[in-house]
């Protein structure tokens, strides 16, 4: 199975820059696995396009391997067996190609070239303003290493910095596209795959012939021949030194300790020494730090916590990495045992909290709330947790809410707690309409379902 979903407004940017007047540099980037290959592999389709894979080898290694592309491509087999000891060289070549049509060029794993020659992306820079930066080409420079292509081609110390026309940082593919992938699975169970695969579309194939997530998971994470049961690791070396470091960072954080304070303690370190760690992690799209939605100054507040972000790794870290010893020594049942116990209140339920927040920009639109909102996330204090709150920041009305996961029906008792936990929210209490909204994974009782009939203020989703 290989679908492409959900890559419709990257698709149309890449056209956009492909059909804009003269040249064009952009820059494609994010983590492993996440489609950019299969990206550009769409866009270049029926165009006059060459895609040039970089390797971990040397820059002398890559150069010839380059060179021998460039022949194929400009079927040019003098060129094939010279000796070509300059880059220059090799890009007027390849620009024969664009005399009658727009060339597109793909350096993917651009990344390495500069990992091997740190001066490589100064040689591209000079390439690009003496050679192609005034020529009918358009070129992408793609990577998965999120912080080499950062600081080779965006950060302001980059000899590229101003030259690119247009990037992308691919993400993972949201929830409400997983029915395209698996469309005879339930809700439920795109909730479930979900939980996992988190977006990756490298992992959703993993799990696609699957008949239930636990057969999933035994096959494709539990199995140590599968690439997914040292993932986290395979991702974390390719992009940090200190990979035990990092580990147990994600590690702590998992467990549940999401403070600054917590997660310091938990691994004996004072709290500015994990600043390195958590802004890395940050960046990598593998941690996020959230405040209540109604701080005014996220930056500073000092009610942030920080959380693991992607789905799998959560995962992870939670049900595998605990449990490596039992998998190690052949009783991978006894992990799967712990799993099958865990994972709906462990886990896929505060996924589930995700996904609500995720369909509440879709209500945005066709609820008749009668406004919308600009802001919606999670809230909390000392005492206190809402799930879901959402307000229009110049507005008076405001959205409460709560996500269920568990197996009995939603019923009146849980908005009754919610009406009283909206009471400790202070955002505009003294003037302001109050609304809610009930998220049940396996429905509502009927009082409740009466009474959100005649309650103007009460909305119930799955």
């Amino acid at each position: 199975m290989k679908k492409f979903v959900n890559r419709e407004e990257e698709l149309r940017f890449l056209n956009e820059e492909y059909n804009r007047k003269g040249s064009s540099l952009v820059v494609l980037y994010g983590r492993r696995r996440v489609g950019k290959t299969e990206l550009a592999s769409r866009f270049i389709d029926g165009k006059n396009a060459m895609y040039f894979l970089v390797t971990e080898e040397s820059e002398t290694q890559n150069r010839k391997a380059f060179q021998e592309a460039v022949a194929d491509f400009c079927d040019n087999f003098l060129l094939k067996d010279a000796i070509v000891n300059d880059w220059a060289i090799l890009f007027k070549v390849l620009l024969e190609k664009t005399k009658n049509e727009k060339m597109v060029l793909i350096i993917d794993e651009f990344q390495y070239l500069g990992k091997s020659n740190p001066a490589f992306p100064s040689v591209f820079q000079k390439i690009w303003d003496t050679l192609l930066k005034e020529e009918n080409i358009m070129v992408i420079l793609s990577g998965s290493l999120i912080t080499l292509m950062e600081s080779q081609t965006l950060s302001y110390s980059s000899p590229l910095y101003g030259r690119r026309t247009g990037q992308i940082k691919l993400k993972q593919i949201s929830f409400s596209s997983y029915g395209e992938f698996y469309p005879t699975k339930s809700y439920k169970d795109l909730i479930e795959y979900y939980s996992i695969t988190g977006g990756v579309p490298k992992y959703i194939e993993l799990f696609y012939d699957d008949k239930d997530i636990y057969s999933a998971i035994n096959k494709n994470i539990l199995s140590k021949q599968s690439f997914l049961y040292d993932e986290p690791n395979f991702l974390l070396q390719r992009e940090v030194t200190e990979v035990g470091s990092y580990f147990s960072v994600i590690k702590a954080i998992a467990a549940g300790n999401q403070k600054l304070s917590r997660i310091a303690a938990n691994l004996g370190l004072k709290q500015t020494g994990l600043t390195k760690y958590l802004k890395t992690l940050i960046d990598l799209d593998i941690l996020k730090r959230e405040v209540p939605i109604t701080e005014d100054n996220p930056e500073k507040s000092k009610k942030g916590l920080y959380k693991i972000k992607d789905n799998f790794i959560l995962f992870w870290f939670k049900f595998i990495y605990p449990n490596l010893s039992f998998i190690e020594s052949g009783n991978s049942e006894l992990a799967m045992n712990k799993i099958k116990k865990n994972l709906r209140d462990g886990h896929i339920s505060s996924i589930y909290e995700d996904i609500c927040i995720e369909t509440m920009w879709k209500l945005n639109k066709e609820s008749g709330w009668g406004f919308a909102f600009d802001k919606v996330g999670r809230w909390w204090n000392n005492n206190e947790e809402i799930d879901i709150v959402a307000f229009e920041k110049d507005g008076d009305d405001i959205i409460f809410g709560e996500c269920k996961y568990w197996e009995g029906k939603v019923g009146i008792n849980v908005l009754l707690s919610l009406e009283e936990k909206a009471k400790a929210v202070e955002w505009n209490k003294n003037h302001r309409k109050e609304h809610f909204i009930l998220f049940s994974i396996n429905g509502f009782t009927d009082e409740l379902v009466e009474l959100s009939k005649k309650r103007k203020d009460i909305l119930l989703s799955r």
